[in-house]
C-alpha cells in the first residue's frame, strides 16, 4: 500500500475523531471529563467497550497466535463471561452504591490511607504499561505502513500518534471517548468482517463452506485437558480467564471509569450483559480469520513470519494490497482501519482512566474550585502522555516476546495486588494494619516472580502461566491476612 494511500485515511480518520470531540466536549467541565455527567446511555458504553477491551494486540496477536495455540485462547474467553458476571452481579453494585469516581476511593473507606494509595498505584503502574505496549503495536504497524515510505522515523511517529490523541481527549474526556469508541469500534469490528469475506473470497469459499473449513481444521481445537502441566490446560485458561477479567475490567479504572458515566447501576448491568455476549462473538471472530489467513497463506506459498503477530500485517499490508487487485487493496485498508480504531480505543480511554485517577486519588481535586481542578487535570493528561511516549520507546528496545504473553506477563504481576486488596476486602470483615499495606503489595509480586522462574524445577515440571496473577493475589491476601486482627463489624463491604 503506498504511504501516501495511508496517510491519507489517517488524516480523515482522526478529522472525524476531532470533529466528535469538539461537538461532544462543547459546554464541558472536569466533571464531563471524569463522569461524562452520568448521562451516558447503557448501549453506546457497552458497545465503547468493546474496542477498549480488544486493543491493537488482540487485532494482531490473536489471529496469529492461532497457528501455535489453536483455539485454546477461547477457554480463557470463557473464563471471561465468568469474570464478567462477577462483575456486574457484586462489584458494579458496590461502586454504584459508594458513587465513586475513582473505584480506588473503596479502599480507602475499607482499609485506609496507605490501602487506597497503593491500590491506585499499582492500577496507574498497570495500565500505563498495559496500554504503552497496545500503543507500541499501532505504532509499529503504521511505521511500517506509512512513515517509513515517508522518511519518518519511529520516534517521531510515536510522538505524532500520542499528540493525536491528546488532542481529541483533553476536553470531553471520557464523554468524548465514549461516542469516539463506539465509532471505533464499528470500525474494529466491520474490519474483521470484512477481511474474513474477502479472504473467503479468495479461497473460493462460500459462507458454510468457510464454517466447515474453519472447524474442521487442526487449529480450530478449544478444548485441553490432557495434561496439566501444559499452558493450554483448560482449567489453568478459564480459570486464569476469569480473574483476568475480574481484576483488567472490574478492578481497573479504565473499563469501570465507562461503566460508572451509567445514569444507574440497572442500565450499568444491561452495558455488561451485552458486553460480554458481544465481546465472545468478536474473539471467535478473531480465531476464525487467523485460521483464514494460515489457509491463505499455505494456498499461496507464502513463507510464515518467524513472529506469529507479523502474520496479519504481512498479509494485509505486503500481500493483498500489492497482489490482489482492488479486493487486496480494500483487505489493506480495512486492516490499517481496523488496527488503528482498535489501538486509539484503547489507548484514549487509558490516558483518560490514568488522568481521572491520579487527579481524583494523588492530587485530591475533588474538594477544589473548578478552575483550579481544569488547571490540574491538564498538566496531569499531558504528563501521561509523555509518559507513555517513553514507556514505548523504552519497550521498542526491550521487548523479545509475543506481545499479547508480554502484556498478560505484566498485568500478572502489577494486577495481583488489586485483585488480593478488593477480594479482602469483600470477604472479610478485618481490619489490617494500613500503613503495613505497601510492604505486603510489593512483596507479593517480587514472590510470585520467583516462584514463576523456578516452578519447573521446583514443583515437578509445572510450567506456571496466565494463572500467576491468581497466585500473586492469593500471596496478597494471605499477607493482608496476616496484618488483620479480627472484629465482628466493618461498615463498608
Amino acid at each position: 500500500m503506498s504511504p501516501y494511500i495511508a496517510l491519507t485515511i489517517l488524516v480523515i480518520y482522526f478529522a472525524v475523531l476531532i470533529t466528535i470531540s469538539i461537538y461532544t466536549s462543547k459546554g464541558a467541565d472536569t466533571n464531563t471529563f471524569f463522569t461524562a455527567n452520568k448521562q451516558s446511555p447503557w448501549f453506546l458504553v457497552a458497545f465503547s467497550m468493546i474496542g477498549t477491551s480488544l486493543s491493537g494486540v488482540t487485532f494482531i496477536s490473536v489471529p496469529g497466535a492461532v497457528g501455535v495455540i489453536q483455539f485454546s485462547y477461547f477457554q480463557v474467553v470463557l473464563g471471561y463471561i465468568l469474570g464478567y458476571i462477577f462483575i456486574g452481579t457484586v462489584l458494579m453494585p458496590l461502586y454504584y452504591r459508594l458513587n465513586l469516581i475513582s473505584i480506588y476511593s473503596y479502599l480507602d473507606q475499607r482499609f485506609g490511607f496507605w490501602s487506597y494509595k497503593t491500590g491506585s498505584a499499582f492500577f496507574l503502574l498497570s495500565r500505563t504499561l498495559g496500554s504503552a505496549v497496545r500503543l507500541y503495536v499501532a505504532a509499529q504497524v503504521l511505521q511500517l505502513a506509512m512513515f517509513d515510505g515517508l522518511g519518518i522515523p519511529f520516534e517521531i511517529s510515536v510522538m505524532i500518534t500520542i499528540a493525536l490523541i491528546w488532542v481529541y481527549t483533553y476536553k470531553g474526556g471520557i464523554k468524548t471517548i465514549i461516542v469516539t469508541d463506539t465509532l471505533q469500534t464499528t470500525f474494529l469490528v466491520t474490519a474483521v468482517a470484512l477481511t474474513i469475506y474477502l479472504v473467503s473470497q479468495e479461497l473460493n469459499f462460500t459462507f458454510s463452506s468457510m464454517i466447515s473449513a474453519v472447524s474442521d481444521s487442526d487449529y480450530s481445537r478449544i478444548f485441553f485437558f490432557d495434561d496439566a502441566k501444559d499452558n493450554k490446560y483448560f482449567w489453568k485458561q478459564f480459570l486464569s480467564g476469569a480473574f483476568i477479567a475480574i481484576t483488567m475490567t472490574g478492578m481497573d479504572q479504565d473499563l469501570m471509569q465507562k461503566n460508572l458515566t451509567c445514569k444507574n447501576i440497572g442500565e450499568a448491568q444491561k452495558n455488561m450483559f451485552w458486553f460480554t455476549i458481544t465481546l465472545t462473538f468478536v474473539n471467535l471472530m478473531f480465531m476464525s480469520l487467523g485460521v483464514l489467513l494460515y489457509f491463505y497463506a499455505q494456498a499461496k506459498n507464502i513463507p510464515l513470519p518467524a513472529r506469529t503477530d507479523d502474520l496479519y500485517p504481512m498479509l494485509a499490508l505486503n500481500h493483498f494490497g500489492v497482489h490482489e487487485g482492488t479486493a487486496g487493496v480494500l483487505v489493506a485498508i480495512t486492516f490499517l482501519i481496523g488496527i488503528t480504531a482498535a489501538t486509539y480505543a484503547s489507548s484514549d480511554s487509558a490516558l483518560t482512566a490514568l488522568t481521572t485517577a491520579f487527579c481524583i486519588d494523588f492530587m485530591n481535586v475533588g474538594n477544589k474550585p473548578e478552575v483550579e481542578r481544569a488547571r490540574i487535570k491538564h498538566r496531569v493528561h499531558i504528563g501521561f502522555s509523555v509518559l507513555f511516549y517513553f514507556v514505548i520507546i523504552a519497550f521498542k528496545q526491550l521487548n523479545s516476546k509475543e506481545v499479547i504473553t508480554a502484556i498478560f506477563d505484566i498485568a500478572g504481576y502489577t494486577y495481583g495486588p488489586l485483585l488480593g486488596l478488593f477480594t479482602f476486602g469483600l470477604y472479610t470483615k478485618r481490619p489490617i494494619n494500613d500503613k503495613l499495606t505497601p510492604f505486603v503489595c510489593i512483596a507479593a509480586p517480587i514472590i510470585t516472580y520467583i516462584l514463576n522462574q523456578n516452578s519447573e524445577a521446583w514443583f515437578g515440571g509445572y510450567k506456571i502461566g496466565f494463572e500467576r496473577l491468581m497466585l500473586n493475589g492469593a500471596l496478597v491476601f494471605v499477607g493482608l491476612w496476616l496484618i488483620s486482627r479480627r472484629k465482628e463489624h466493618f461498615p463498608v463491604s
